[in-house]
């Protein structure tokens, strides 16, 4: 990368012999930091900010691949016989070869007739929380932020893993149901990119103006909320979502971002 005169103003370890390093620049464009930084430490975990970054009021984040390890209608559709074709599908939607909303209903629409039954089988042994996901949650709680979880996917999951993971309000779909099978279509409206940005500014201006959000998400159907939110993490993202986010999970697990915003570590909760 060519001699981009970037002024440096420090340079400091937040925890002593740590491995979370804050640079403070006067001046320069944060995308050339960004790509900088990124050429010269990968894997990273980033945060550029033109401030100090500072615990946020409300933190509002993706659930399938951010907040569990899995694609729910992916784990589902197995139980289906046909997850190689779904999972197909959700990849290009999720790296933004797809319109969400289509793509959506075209899954679950090929899921009809698949017993109700299989989402408590899935929930059970396919669905567990990212590393890192409850202390990441517990922590921000405690320190008097409102938490969200916002997804693409559905109540029928979303639901038990907030409450597992502690968090105050879902947002999501439902997967229609009737006579104990799913019907192939939605209950209710689509919860998509504009929702979830929607969502943020929402809880922002519920808090009151000019308070501080964090958002996390991986595919591009999180970028219009990485975007509006005061910092916007992609967590082991699709390429267009990390291009977008105000910095990146690469490296670490979910705790990193209680590092990146300066929270030590014998301050963080584990459940």
């Amino acid at each position: 990368m060519e001699e981009q005169d970037l002024r440096l103003a420090s340079a400091s370890m937040l925890d002593f012999c740590g491995d979370v390093l804050e640079l403070e620049l006067p001046d320069g464009d944060p995308g050339t930091l960004r790509a900088i930084l990124d050429e010269c430490f990968t894997p990273s975990d980033l945060l550029v900010a033109n401030h100090e970054p500072e615990i946020p009021r409300i933190f509002v984040s993706d659930m399938d691949s951010t907040m569990i390890t899995a694609e729910c209608i992916d784990e589902l559709a197995d139980f289906a016989g046909i997850k190689h074709h779904i999972a197909a599908i959700t990849e290009r939607a999720m790296q933004g070869e797809l319109d969400f909303e289509s793509a959506l209903r075209e899954r679950v629409l090929l899921l009809r007739d698949l017993s109700e039954d299989a989402i408590l089988e899935c929930l059970s042994t396919r669905i567990a929380p990212m590393p890192g996901a409850q202390a990441l949650v517990a922590t921000l709680k405690a320190k008097g932020c409102r938490t969200v979880l916002v997804t693409g996917g559905f109540h029928q999951f979303a639901d038990p893993v907030a409450e597992q993971l502690g968090f105050d309000h879902v947002v999501a779909n439902r997967l229609g149901i009737a006579d104990g099978k799913l019907t192939g279509q939605l209950d209710g409206p689509i919860t998509d990119s504009s929702v979830k940005k929607a969502t943020l500014l929402d809880e922002v201006k519920r808090l009151g103006e000019g308070a501080t959000s964090l958002a996390t998400g991986d595919g591009a159907n999180d970028i219009p909320m990485l975007e509006a939110a005061t910092y916007g993490i992609a967590y082991r993202a699709k390429p267009k979502a990390r291009a977008a986010a105000d910095g990146w999970i690469d490296r670490g697990d979910l705790t990193a971002i209680l590092q990146l915003l300066g929270i030590r570590r014998e301050e963080w909760l584990w459940e």
